[in-house]
């Protein structure tokens, strides 16, 4: 098919071509700078990198540019199309300018609106004093792109979001809990469709398709346009991202509810696009639903954590582990993330100051009785020798006249103490 061939050269066109690949450069070595704090985040606080900088960038630009590829070829299917002053561009500007400044807003939902809205009003106030409007975008191929991009976005989050996670603290109801951080960003291509009315002729450009059932998202001005219009694929590479922190949830269980959240976001969003086809009001409900549902599920995403039941909490019940670290000891030994340490050396650990002690006075092995995350009971007699531990302890309790400065050297002498080095 002439439309997925074309879509596919342009994202190849996006990879391959000496400017786009300065730019795929250019992310690889933000992201490698952003990922390069990350590991050293874990280095801190595991005591060792999970994944290193270079493997999480890779992660990054790859499945980027699956999802962009994929992505466009919907696109094209869909027959989502804009024309030469729709701006479109400026959506995928802005993702990659607020990617350094205010990272929260890359989403294009916040972005995708702002367009709208400034066509929209512009159209409006042009055209009662006879101007024609320098930007005029095609509200129904915008929020159904928009709808796509939060589509392929969701796949992202719940295949690769949970990669890169840092262990963060939180003194929550007179209580030390565990958690996990999460701050992940892919670069992707895609190819978009611009009309051209008129006959058109050059590399890259085709007449548009004639068959009965394209374009699937139909409208009466797109429709006539598109009949007497060729088409130009043109690459463009935007920014989207994941960020959140859990307290209540595994790593993978809290990517994948939030990436089913966005993919149904993308979903509900591409059917109220519909909407548009009946004129102004279907419009402006459109360009209203995009930002408010997207805050709505960004709402409902913490109340969910607000409600839930912390995991890693150590108590009465023993001293919980937040993390293991991949090379260690303790992560040989099965000890996993969520387990919770009951005793050690024969003597119940009330704190993990007692752990650190044990490890301490340990020659070469150490009894411990572990307490699995599924609540299976195991007794382990840990091979130490000269290896760590590597295990990342939650605190039970912190004193008021305990409490030390993140920024302070005595903070990372005690995470020194919790990774438990032997």
């Amino acid at each position: 098919m002439e439309l997925i061939t074309y879509s596919l050269r342009t994202v190849a066109k996006a990879i391959i071509e000496p400017t786009y690949l300065l730019m795929l450069i250019v992310f690889g070595i933000i992201f490698y700078l952003k990922n390069k704090k990350t590991a050293i985040i874990q280095q801190m606080t595991i005591g060792e990198v999970i994944d290193t900088p270079l493997e999480l960038t890779l992660s990054q630009i790859v499945i980027g540019i699956l999802a962009g590829t994929i992505g466009s070829v919907i696109l094209a299917i869909l027959g989502i199309s804009f024309g030469n002053n729709s701006g479109i561009e400026f959506i995928f500007i802005t993702s990659i300018v607020l990617l350094s400044i205010r990272p929260k807003l890359v989403c294009f939902a916040y972005s995708g609106a702002l367009l709208g809205a400034v066509s929209m009003i512009l159209n409006i106030i042009l055209n009662s004093i006879g101007m024609k409007s320098y930007i005029n975008v095609n509200i129904l191929s915008l929020t159904s792109f928009i709808a796509v991009l939060h589509i392929m976005e969701g796949i992202i989050v719940m295949v690769d979001g949970s990669r890169g996670s840092i262990p963060v603290f939180s003194n929550r109801e007179n209580k030390i809990v565990g958690g996990f951080s999460f701050n992940r960003y892919w670069a992707i291509p895609i190819a978009v469709m611009i009309m051209i009315s008129g006959e058109s002729s050059g590399t890259g450009i085709i007449s548009a398709p004639t068959y009965s059932w394209w374009p699937i998202i139909k409208d009466f001005n797109l429709t006539a346009i598109l009949a007497t219009a060729s088409l130009m694929f043109a690459p463009f590479y935007g920014v989207i991202g994941y960020s959140s922190v859990t307290f209540t949830k595994r790593k993978k269980e809290k990517v994948l509810g939030a990436g089913i959240g966005i993919l149904l976001y993308g979903i509900s969003l591409l059917i109220v696009s519909q909407l548009c086809s009946i004129g102004l009001v279907g419009e402006i409900i459109a360009l209203v639903y995009m930002p408010l549902a997207h805050e709505l599920l960004i709402k409902f995403e913490r109340m969910k954590e607000k409600n839930g039941e912390y995991l890693y909490v150590s108590g009465e019940d023993g001293i919980s582990i937040l993390e293991v670290a991949p090379n260690s000891v303790a992560f040989e030994a099965g000890i996993r993330r969520g387990d919770k340490i009951l005793a050690v050396n024969g003597e119940a650990a009330t704190s993990e100051v007692d752990i650190l002690n044990a490890v301490k006075e340990a020659k070469s092995t150490l009894p411990i009785k572990i307490k699995s995350r599924y609540g299976k009971i195991n007794d382990y007699i840990l091979q130490l020798g000269n290896r760590r531990l590597g295990v990342l302890l939650v605190p039970r309790m912190i004193k008021d006249e305990s409490r030390i400065d993140i920024s302070s050297d005595e903070f990372k002498r005690i995470l020194e103490q919790l990774k438990i080095k032997k």
